[in-house]
């Protein structure tokens, strides 16, 4: 069976960045099960894993725009430390879930000072691409309610 919509596909991924340090690993785990189609995993990957079968094995490459997108300035903020509130001491590096209008969002402290503090709202991997090594474990077919709750349930998915 081939990974397509509504289909889950389980993989073993290693995941480095262009100086080869691997920044994540299913193996020695279990692999990522995730549901074709639904925008589980970056579009760059889901893209790769298009059509393949298991026990194929690939190494792709994404770049930002098919991972996490480019750094984007705008998400970098200096805000008032007031807007800390209960919060006693803020160290960079440091992650606050923050309302936006396009509702939360995960920031990182970069920088403190006495009345602001600098926080930053893109993904730590934005703007880089993204090298896979992936080997295709199983591909199956989705259940109705994993396609109804557009995510895979068991083992490597969502428990409910």
């Amino acid at each position: 069976m081939e990974a397509a919509n509504q289909r889950v596909v389980y993989i073993h991924y290693t995941l480095t960045n262009d100086g080869g340090e691997v920044l994540d690993s299913s193996r020695g785990g279990e692999p990522l099960a995730f549901l074709y189609g639904a925008g589980n995993i970056i579009p760059g990957l889901e893209k790769a894993l298009g059509g393949k079968t298991a026990g194929e094995q690939l190494q792709v490459r994404v770049e930002a725009g098919e991972a996490y997108g480019e750094r984007d300035e705008r998400m970098v903020q200096e805000v008032p430390r007031s807007a800390f509130q209960g919060v006693d001491q803020i160290e960079p590096g440091m992650a606050f879930n923050a309302q936006s209008n396009q509702g939360p969002v995960r920031v990182v402290v970069t920088a403190v000072s006495e009345a602001t503090v600098t926080v930053d709202g893109n993904h730590p991997l934005a703007g880089q691409a993204l090298n896979f090594d992936v080997e295709v474990t199983e591909v199956r077919a989705a259940t109705e309610e994993e396609m109804t709750h557009g995510h895979v349930h068991g083992p490597g998915g969502h428990q409910h």
